[in-house]
């Protein structure tokens, strides 16, 4: 990690978008992302003509000059004459690698624009090339004779050393073009890593020389999984699905990243994951097979056996992927791997016996910790998920921690180098908008404001434990992305978001100023014709008890101050004659409330339609025995019963999650009521983890102290994928009800995520 420096020779100017973005921009209007440490603007600006030179002061200097000129040759249609001299010129951009500049850290920049020239010094050769980012993001968005760049300095250095994306081509794969193209995206805001998840289950991308089978039978599958993977029954189409790259398609790949200054970490999974390679060489599992490449989404029991074979298989296969890629890290996955299959074999357990290990865990890390020594002997260091960390750990290993904080905690205290990407703030195959328009997805729900809140560093570590904080990453899984182009909508603006967390400064972070420039930086993507998403203009809300009256309130809000909102509580469509929004709406009955926002004249993103079914426990005080985890506690109790059903496919945001707890929940109903049936929403996705309660008991009270148990239901009376549990009861008088959903406990084995605690998803109690 570079130290921060403070800089005082410059007072910062911040300037904001105005309102007026889509119309007219205002001169000082800067939409850089991400946002640099220090800006001041000046007077005048910079023409670039034909008859401008590139001037650099040495021969890799002149291979970022040329990445400028293809960039004006492609967008503008000329290019720049490039001389190597040893002193800036006036009228010309000059792009100089300045060892001084260290002193600000290896990848700084300063950026000094002027009617007379462009002075660009960078501390490293990567240090001059992000500040050709930040120059191509000031020239203009759309075809102009004469490209035109604002008078500007910038001095300018990233806050972390890795600033990374992911992509998954196992799942559903992707040309080489559109790998290159995803790359040039990281390289737009500065990211330096691109995680390339090239093995899984469903298909092996890589071609290893050794091995043809892999190319031959385990880059193919014999059809795919149709809708989600929760559905029940499960549906596939017999389209076969797949592809690979070839060793020189990687090299020309890893050849345009590092042109970019980015480094590709390949991730070839195991122990687990590995059913691709097992259909191939079925000789290097636990059983003997026969095996098929996944066609389903998920975790399959069956695992590379820790035997010699194995390890022969998997040291010729890295020793192909080391030579292919120069990074010094190899992710060796190391996630979710069933155990099921080794507790049975013979081979396992007595290889367990002959090391003195205690259990299947250990035998794990036994395994890791034998890639991991083989790595080292070719010069490369190890990278897993944060599961490498169960049964130990080699020392140089480093930890990618996906399941919330707690794996980078443990790893950064234990002092081994982290990459933050918990799967509530990274994981850009979640859900963006809460719109029932939006792409099929896996589930969850991150918004672009959540991944801009993220903070890579936790609370709890000390500032020695901090230097272990790599930086952070986000990971886009692509069980439910078949194109490139949603790739795009699902990355994008989310990857912006991230990108300003890992470079600009932390306490330089506003997400309003954040989007202000975001929506200047979209006419840069629509000139690039990227299918990014506009899910920042969609309408969010909130619904609030509705103080001193029945029923509940809702709040609407949009990221985008330029627009209005007008709504209708009738069901009809909104437009610019219906009541205009001016705070809280009042909803005292079950009813539709619809909504748009304008700008001036005009829409902007999609119309929002939430549905309230309101009953007697709508907009009560709810105590919880228990608070819900904090990726899924949006609204607290409130969202049991604030009259909002949970989507489906669920995105989290009406939903509360406990990760193997209960839900104990109270509602004061304020008078005694009279009912005659309870009812509590509920999920089931053991793809996601997520699975119905073992038991739901309703029970009734007059004081809310003493409470008397009126009916409970068990797992075994509720159907597969049942949403709304309902306990019928007859004729009940009560002021207080309670009720208990009893969390499925441990996921058993043989299902996605097993031995972990399960994930129980409610939502709205109805009492009736």
């Amino acid at each position: 990690m570079k130290s921060r420096i403070t800089l005082i020779s410059f007072s910062l100017i911040l300037i904001v978008m105005s309102s007026e973005v889509f119309s007219q921009e205002k001169k000082d209007t800067y939409p850089l992302i991400p946002q640099p440490v220090l800006l001041v603007s000046g007077n005048g600006n910079f023409k670039i003509t034909p008859e401008v030179s590139i001037v650099v002061n040495d021969v890799m200097s002149r291979k970022d000059a040329g990445f400028f000129n293809a960039y004006l040759l492609e967008h503008y249609g000329f290019q720049l004459k490039i001389e190597v001299l040893g002193k800036e010129k006036k009228q010309a951009i000059n792009f100089f690698r300045d060892s001084m500049n260290n002193k600000l850290g290896p990848d700084a920049y300063n950026l000094t624009i002027t009617s007379d020239k462009i002075s660009l010094r960078g501390g490293t050769q990567a240090g001059v090339f992000y500040g050709i980012q930040t120059m191509i993001q000031l020239l203009p968005a759309g075809k102009v004779a004469v490209p035109i760049l604002p008078a500007v300095h910038i001095d300018d250095y990233p806050r972390f050393s890795w600033r990374g994306m992911h992509l998954d081509v196992s799942r559903h794969f992707f040309s080489k073009e559109f790998v290159k193209k995803y790359i040039d995206y990281l390289a737009m805001y500065k990211m330096n890593t691109f995680h390339w998840h090239l093995t899984d289950d469903q298909g092996w991308r890589i071609e290893i020389r050794k091995y043809q089978k892999l190319q031959e039978i385990s880059a193919f599958r014999k059809g795919t999984l149709i809708g989600h993977y929760g559905e029940i029954p499960e549906r596939y189409d017999t389209i076969k699905y797949g592809g690979f790259y070839t060793q020189n398609e990687i090299r020309e790949i890893v050849a345009h990243a590092t042109q970019r200054h980015i480094t590709i970490v390949p991730e070839i999974e195991m122990p687990g994951h590995g059913l691709a390679a097992l259909a191939a060489y079925p000789e290097l599992s636990c059983t003997g097979g026969p095996f098929e490449v996944g066609k389903t989404w998920g975790v399959f029991q069956d695992v590379f056996c820790p035997k010699e074979e194995t390890f022969e298989f998997l040291e010729n296969v890295l020793t192909e992927v080391c030579d292919l890629f120069p990074g010094k890290y190899i992710h060796i996955g190391g996630d979710e791997c069933p155990k099921d299959r080794w507790k049975s074999c013979a081979h396992c357990q007595a290889l367990m016996k002959k090391e003195g290990l205690k259990n299947e865990h250990e035998l794990q890390s036994y395994f890791v910790q034998r890639i991991q020594k083989f790595l080292s002997t070719k010069g490369k260091k190890i990278i897993g998920w944060d599961e490498i960390l169960e049964g130990g750990l080699a020392q140089d290993a480093a930890v990618m921690s996906w399941r919330g904080n707690a794996g980078g905690i443990e790893a950064a205290k234990q002092n081994h180098d982290v990459v933050m990407t918990p799967t509530g703030s990274c994981y850009f195959d979640y859900y963006q908008s809460k719109d029932s328009k939006e792409p099929l997805a896996i589930g969850g729900y991150l918004p672009l404001e959540k991944v801009y809140q993220f903070e890579p560093y936790p609370d709890v570590l000390t500032a020695d434990e901090r230097k272990h904080i790599l930086g952070a990453q986000g990971n886009l899984w692509t069980e439910y992305i078949p194109t490139f182009s949603q790739v795009e909508y699902m990355a994008i603006p989310r990857m912006s978001a991230l990108a300003e967390v890992l470079w600009s400064p932390a306490d330089k972070r506003n997400y309003t100023s954040f989007t202000h420039r975001l929506i200047g930086h979209f006419k840069l993507l629509d000139f690039l014709k990227v299918n990014y998403s506009k899910a920042l203009f969609d309408l969010n809300y909130f619904v609030y008890p509705n103080s001193g009256s029945e029923g509940v309130a809702l709040e609407l809000m949009s990221a985008y101050e330029g627009g209005i909102i007008h709504y209708t509580d009738d069901g009809s469509e909104p437009s610019l004659h219906s009541p205009l929004y001016k705070g809280r709406i009042p909803v005292g009955q079950s009813t539709v409330i619809k909504a748009a926002l304008f700008d001036g004249q005009f829409k902007r993103g999609r119309d929002f339609s939430q549905m309230f079914k309101l009953n007697f426990a709508s907009g009560k005080e709810v105590l919880l025995k228990e608070p819900p985890h904090e990726e899924y506690s949006r609204g607290g109790g409130f969202t049991l019963v604030n009259g909002v059903t949970g989507n489906l496919p669920w995105n989290g945001s009406d939903w509360l999650g406990f990760s193997g707890k209960n839900l104990d929940a109270t509602i004061d109903l304020g008078n005694p009521v009279t009912f005659t049936k309870v009812s509590i929403d509920v999920l089931q996705d053991e793809s996601s983890w997520i699975y119905l309660p073992a038991s739901v008991e309703v029970l009734v009270s007059d004081d809310g102290v003493s409470f008397k148990p009126m009916k409970k239901v068990l797992a075994a009376e509720m159907k597969p994928g049942q949403r709304l549990i309902t306990l019928t009861l007859g004729r009940t008088t009560a002021k207080f009800v309670k009720v208990i959903a009893e969390n499925a406990g441990i996921i058993p084995s043989g299902k996605p995520g097993e031995g972990n605690p399960a994930w129980l998803l409610t939502d709205e109690i109805l009492v009736e």
